[in-house]
């Protein structure tokens, strides 16, 4: 027999016989649906497919817990040789059985965490970085169930763990960390340090993986962070397209003067 709800969980509007079940389905509808009307607001499909740089992909996976956005993230196994232990999302360089960015990161979340692409409800491509190797990376954002139990490939990953997408504007541990490009481009990256208290480890997250996760959220959320950051918060889309186009100037210049 189903337990009626306590008073506080039914909400004003709740019928007395709504089980608990029905209530956070629909909850987690409302959440999932609000994201995706913001976030196809950003997409930027294959605007940026064809500048003349080498291509990766990142899977950015979210997932609703507790009536919350959450963001799934990896650890990088330490015997790789480019940036062990470090903080990053599902993705990687694209092949050419890859048709575009999108298949990209689902191929590489396949890889690294037994994701199964037809699990992914892909949302959409926001606005590229640039790697320290000087690929344009796509984030892709998709949603998965809060289900989903990652299979680490331990050749790639070493732990998988999620962070709320809030923590990206209201954060308890952040800080800058200053950077330049090969190209001489400087500026400056966020860095948080997240306290998984259920599982008492603390988890550096800074760099591209940091500047990805940051833009999600303001684009979700739509509101300013606690912290300073690089866009006119007015104008996200068209800011956060000339930062892009500055650093890639920058690079491809670079490039071809060395040629």
């Amino acid at each position: 027999m189903e337990t009626p709800l306590p008073r506080r969980l039914r909400g004003a509007g709740a019928q007395p016989g709504v089980s608990r079940r029905s209530l956070l389905f629909a909850s987690r509808r409302r959440v999932k649906e609000s994201a995706r009307r913001r976030l196809r607001e950003f997409d930027v499909g294959d605007r940026f497919s064809r500048l003349p740089l080498p291509k990766a992909s990142v899977l950015l996976p979210l997932t609703v817990r507790a009536g919350k956005l959450h963001l799934l993230l990896t650890v990088r196994a330490m015997q790789l040789r480019r940036s062990p232990g470090e903080v990053c999302f599902p993705g990687g360089k694209r092949e050419a059985i890859d048709k575009d960015e999108i298949d990209t990161a689902l191929r590489e979340a396949k890889e690294e965490v037994g994701l199964q692409p037809e699990k992914v409800e892909v949302v959409c491509r926001l606005v590229p970085g640039i790697d320290k190797m000087n690929h344009v990376v796509t984030p892709v954002v998709g949603f998965i169930e809060d289900t989903f139990q990652a299979t680490p490939n331990p050749d790639e990953v070493s732990d998988v763990f999620v962070v709320p997408l809030e923590y990206f504007v209201k954060p308890s541990n952040y800080k800058t960390l200053p950077y330049k490009t090969s190209s001489g481009y400087s500026g400056w990256m966020h860095c948080f340090i997240y306290d998984d208290h259920e599982r008492k480890m603390s988890f550096k997250i800074w760099g591209l993986t940091a500047h990805f996760a940051v833009f999600l959220a303001l684009v979700i959320f739509g509101k300013h962070p606690t912290f300073k950051v690089e866009y006119d918060l007015d104008n996200l889309i068209s800011s956060a397209e000339t930062n892009f186009m500055n650093l890639y100037a920058s690079i491809y210049e670079r490039k071809k003067s060395n040629l």
